[in-house]
């Protein structure tokens, strides 16, 4: 998959699947601008990749806006940042639930509001993906605001894809199982807790941030030009089980 000429916007890239995406675009020739909070990690993609950086905290609406406007034009979009926070669901606190919906969900709606009106002012057709997860539809412990957030993104995709297709947007999504991002390791790292959805992955393991990125690559590309409002899962078989 050839991206030489082609703009891609990715949030949250400064870490797991955002870094892997942002990083197998520009080796595959797209200029990139990488959306995250993180100077340093925006200062890395810039000298590694050579970057456009836009530094943001997501979580806050306007200043989401702000970036996601000032970041356009561009040709695709992807959608990984995200967050989450371990509590069983009888602990979790509002705040907790408020801001993991507004990065994993409420960002997601803003940045691609951006993108799809300077689409539509254009003239041009477009792709997004959004990052979601097979916890749109598995009800892991501990994970109730996390769950509820990926839910909440599926479903607003599939009418994103209903509204933008006669714009020539298409947009999708990809729900991997646990991937080996950071954030995921820490999430993870109990054995007792890793042990049983690990045993029902026929292929016996987690997702690595690369196996990701390749599938977002395919759905940005031409090769997926009459898919839309799928919901891609990439878990290793734990879905047929």
């Amino acid at each position: 998959m050839d991206f030489s000429g082609k703009s891609v916007l990715v949030t949250g890239a400064g870490k797991g699947i955002g870094r892997a995406v942002a990083a197998m675009l520009a080796a595959r020739g797209a200029a990139v601008k990488a959306m995250t909070r993180s100077r340093e990690d925006l200062d890395d993609l810039k000298t590694e990749l050579g970057a456009v950086p836009f530094e943001v905290d997501l979580a806050d609406a306007e200043a989401a806006r702000a970036a996601a406007r000032s970041a356009m034009p561009a040709d695709f979009l992807v959608n990984c940042a995200g967050t989450t926070t371990l509590d069983a669901f009888l602990d979790v606190p509002a705040e907790t639930f408020d801001h993991i919906m507004a990065v994993n969900v409420r960002a997601a709606m803003i940045v691609a509001q951006e993108y799809a009106r300077s689409c539509i002012t254009r003239g041009v057709k477009g792709a997004i993906v959004n990052v979601s997860s097979i916890s749109s539809t598995t009800g892991f412990a501990d994970h109730a605001a996390y769950c509820a957030s990926k839910g909440a993104l599926d479903a607003m995709s599939r009418v994103m894809a209903n509204e933008l297709g006669s714009h020539g947007i298409r947009v999708n999504t990809v729900n991997p199982i646990v991937t080996l991002t950071p954030m995921a390791v820490k999430a993870w790292s109990d054995p007792e807790k890793a042990g049983p959805v690990l045993g029902r992955i026929p292929i016996g393991r987690f997702v690595e941030p690369d196996e990701v990125a390749e599938a977002i690559c395919y759905l940005l590309g031409d090769g997926a030009s009459a898919i839309s409002g799928t919901s891609l899962v990439i878990d290793g078989g734990f879905s047929a089980r």
